[in-house]
């Protein structure tokens, strides 16, 4: 994962990898090449195999969602509000004031 990377921003990192997964898996369910990709799509070759080359840093969670989409995959988010590990430990530990 990417937290044992040392990465700033490990869950969008995470997410990022995550939808760069399903790009590569519907390309190849449709057999599609990088250049068939952008005549369907509109989104450069050269996006595409950055893609396939696991180079995001130049993507946005927005493109990469609308990089699937327009391979015809429907995105379903889900977001589950939960504290932060690191956070949860440092305010269970901080002294109180009675």
């Amino acid at each position: 994962m990417s937290r044992d990377l040392g990465h700033p921003n490990p869950e969008l990192e995470q997410l990022r990898s995550i939808l760069a997964a399903r790009i590569i898996a519907a390309l190849d369910i449709q057999k599609l090449t990088v250049r068939k990709a952008q005549e369907l799509t509109g989104f450069a070759a050269a996006d595409f195999s950055r893609v396939r080359r696991a180079n995001l840093g130049r993507f946005s969670v927005d493109r990469l969602m609308t990089m699937l989409t327009s391979l015809g995959q429907e995105v379903e988010v889900t977001v589950r509000d939960r504290p932060h590990r690191k956070r949860a430990a440092q305010t269970a530990s901080a002294p109180t004031n009675p």
